[in-house]
């Protein structure tokens, strides 16, 4: 995407919704909102129509309005008796409830704090203690385990009724009146590891957090417009016929892919959600037929579940209109199986991180089809550039560290001003830590990662921390942790340990017992001797992996 690209011109051009111009430096749209509550009040207008569904906490099939998500909101707003820039934390698996906690959050001026729910009791409350909330929202299980870690402070269970005398005091009493933020006011805190094993608390402003949303809603825009034009038909034509938009959620909403566009961007355009419990490949293919999904988005692992291991058989999957991947490369072979099973669907891929408020390059139906190992097309507001480890800014085609710069980017880590500093270049340049290059048409491929990281099923696993629980248990001397690839999940999480008299199943217990537990390795070998190293003293994961197969005994 470029702006010799007529499509892209005239979507962008002065006057229309996407108007783009350079403030401070930046490239951004020029009639952005300051306040990402003012675009979330525009939902309004889809009232009467399903926004959401999903089931209670007794397993009741729900399905909510766009006006009743609304009225839900309005009337929690109070009840969370904070001011502007106060944080609230959000601790819930995806359910409606999560929603409605955000969506008060931000009526209410406060700063949405998203916990990883899948976190043990020690992990929700080092990230509560970060942040230091004003208040947790939860449901009962993550309630029960913050309060086994440790943690008194106030905490609402919105999976239970409040009380009605509470409610109606509240609603008597005027709620502060926020005002409207600053585009660069904290917005939501959502937690990056990093390789030191420590939970980062990522600060998305209401400018990256709008702007990140907004060039997801352009390349959606250019899309049409170029079925518009292939079609030879007008671009209203197409919306007036179109049903509603029907989304299958599937990623944890604490992720920023699963707030911004299986959430944020379906509320701004009037789609439903349809939210899956837990993740199921043959419920998923009933959801699919039954409510009419449109678009599917959905890391590698949950593809091959759909194709391989449920029973597809006469199901109907023809509303599915837009599949999209990300997390990791989507392999050939699953592409073609895919293409073969929903012939009708456009594919997509991007890349992102949670520090540039998702995405950074994007590429649906043909752009994807004619780069399908790229990671996508740089995003017209994202700037990127590929830097030498020598620090120079290297041409199309040479790999090095991608760096990116734009009004999506964070504002910095929460309470941690010298990583901040590390994670930025002095002329502004946030540092991915991952290894690519850009070819000359914008395309970006991703070739490894600086960072020590294993994406395993679409999660982020950092050995560091997986490492450093491992090392307290009794008798380990030495221990790492590393990715192998695998099929499935892309990566299997692995681990070499050294001294103890454990067996593998109880090294997996242990971690499972002390982290998430999709950070248990998948496996582990035993080894007699020291673990390699290289001239600085680190534990050599290069030969690790190599005496992988030895080590474990699958030579």
């Amino acid at each position: 995407m470029n702006q010799v690209d007529p499509v892209f011109a005239a979507v962008t051009a002065p006057g229309t919704p996407f108007e783009i111009v350079e403030r401070d430096g930046l490239r951004q749209f020029a009639n952005a909102q300051p306040d990402i509550n003012m675009m979330i009040e525009g939902a309004r207008r889809h009232g009467d129509k399903v926004f959401v569904v999903d089931f209670s906490s007794s397993g009741v099939e729900r399905r909510l309005t766009f006006g009743q998500i609304f009225a839900w909101r309005d009337q929690l707003a109070p009840m969370l008796g904070i001011r502007r820039g106060e944080r609230v934390a959000i601790c819930m698996r995806n359910r409606a409830e999560w929603m409605v906690a955000f969506l008060a959050i931000i009526k209410a001026g406060g700063v949405a704090v998203l916990l990883n729910s899948r976190g043990s009791a020690d992990e929700l409350v080092g990230m509560i203690e970060e942040v230091t909330p004003k208040v947790v929202l939860a449901d009962t299980a993550r309630a029960g385990l913050i309060r086994e870690g440790g943690y008194s402070g106030r905490m609402l269970d919105l999976t239970k009724p409040f009380d009605p005398e509470e409610v109606a005091r509240r609603a008597r009493e005027p709620m502060p009146d926020p005002g409207v933020a600053a585009a660069l006011d904290p917005c939501a805190i959502l937690f990056s590891s990093g390789t030191t094993g420590r939970s980062k608390g990522v600060v998305l402003t209401h400018r990256s957090l709008i702007t990140g949303l907004m060039a997801t809603q352009l390349s959606g825009m250019m899309v049409l417009h170029n079925m518009a034009r292939a079609h030879g038909v007008p671009v209203q034509a197409i919306l007036e016929k179109l049903p509603q938009q029907a989304v299958l959620l599937v990623y944890p909403l604490f992720h920023v892919s699963g707030l911004s566009s299986t959430f944020l961007a379906p509320l701004f355009a009037g789609s439903k959600v349809v939210i899956m419990r837990r993740w199921d490949a043959q419920e998923a293919i009933r959801l699919i037929e039954r409510e009419q999904i449109t678009q599917l988005s959905a890391v590698p692992t949950m593809l091959w579940d759909m194709l391989h291991n449920a029973k597809l058989g006469d199901a109907n999957l023809s509303s599915v209109r837009n599949i999209a991947s990300g997390g990791q490369a989507l392999p050939v072979n699953l592409l073609e199986e895919i293409r073969a099973a929903c012939p009708q669907a456009v594919m997509g891929t991007g890349y992102g991180m949670t520090e540039a408020s998702g995405a950074i390059a994007q590429a649906v139906g043909e752009d994807f089809t004619r780069r399908p190992s790229s990671a996508g097309r740089v995003l017209p507001l994202a700037e990127v550039r590929i830097v030498s480890p020598d620090h120079k800014v290297l041409p199309a085609g040479q790999s090095g560290e991608i760096q990116v710069r734009g009004a999506m980017v964070m504002l910095g880590y929460w309470n941690r001003p010298e990583e901040t500093e590390a994670a930025f270049t002095e002329e502004g340049w946030l540092r991915t830590g991952d290894v690519g290059y850009v070819d000359d048409e914008g395309y970006i491929f991703i070739v490894d990662r600086m960072k020590d990281m294993v994406i395993s099923g679409g999660e982020n696993i950092y050995c560091a921390e997986v490492e450093r629980v491992m090392g307290h248990m009794p008798g380990i001397r030495e221990c790492a942790a590393f990715g192998i690839p695998d099929e499935r999940l892309g990566e299997l999480l692995v681990a070499v340990v050294v001294g103890g008299t454990h067996d593998e199943q109880a090294v997996v217990h242990w971690v499972a017992e002390h982290l998430a537990r999709y950070k248990a390795p998948g496996r582990v070998a035993f080894s007699k001797e020291s673990l390699p190293r290289n001239h600085l003293g680190k534990v050599n994961k290069i030969a690790l992996r190599q005496a992988w197969p030895e080590l474990i005994g699958d030579k």
